[in-house]
């Protein structure tokens, strides 16, 4: 059950436009993220929803793809110089409407990957002063640069990444655990090939 959700959550975007290289890195590295949080998970894990309620964890990558438009087209009103920026589809047609479950997973990585990364294109081909430009968001009804866009964008990444997290922590019949160094280490340890 999501704890926060997100039209609720509020965002202050005070932060130096300096930030933005670290937040382009998670723009950038969202499709890695959810690519590793999926791997080896069965179909029926994949598009299996909570009581029936909710998105499942193909529709929650479904919906960022959906999305995927929205941040392009801000920083795209920004740079003509328009005041005011596109709105969301809050009812989230697209995603209600698309039958997600109906795509393969590799599918729909490989789409979101080849989205995101037409978004990091746009983002590095920016100067360092159109990182301050803005326009006023619809929903928040406040000023926001083309940073606050990258840091509204990897929040929402975020937000979706951890619904993900939650639904395979429902239904994945065991914990995954990613291996670490150390787990490597051991296996060399007790590999009788290796000195």
């Amino acid at each position: 059950m999501t704890k926060w959700p997100w039209i609720e959550r509020k965002f202050c975007f005070d932060f130096p436009v300096t930030k933005w290289p670290d937040l382009l890195e998670r723009v950038r590295g969202t499709p890695a993220r959810i690519e590793e949080r999926v791997a080896g998970l069965s179909r029926e894990i994949l598009t299996r929803r909570r009581d029936g309620k909710g998105w499942s964890i193909q529709e929650n990558i479904g919906h960022l793809i959906d999305l995927g438009y929205l941040p392009v087209r801000r920083i795209e009103q920004i740079l003509a110089g328009d005041e005011s920026l596109i709105a969301a589809d809050m009812e989230n047609r697209a995603t209600r409407e698309a039958d997600h479950h109906a795509r393969d997973i590799g599918e729909l990585l490989s789409t979101f990957r080849r989205d995101r990364a037409e978004l990091v294109d746009l983002i590095e081909s920016l100067s360092e002063e159109d990182w301050s430009r803005s326009g006023v968001h619809p929903r928040l009804k406040t000023p926001m640069r083309i940073v606050d866009i990258a840091y509204f964008d990897a929040e929402h990444d975020d937000y979706h990444l951890g619904r993900i997290g939650e639904l395979i922590r429902a239904f994945a019949p065991q914990p995954r655990r990613p291996r670490t160094t150390a787990d490597r280490s051991a296996d060399r340890r007790t590999d009788k090939r290796c000195p």
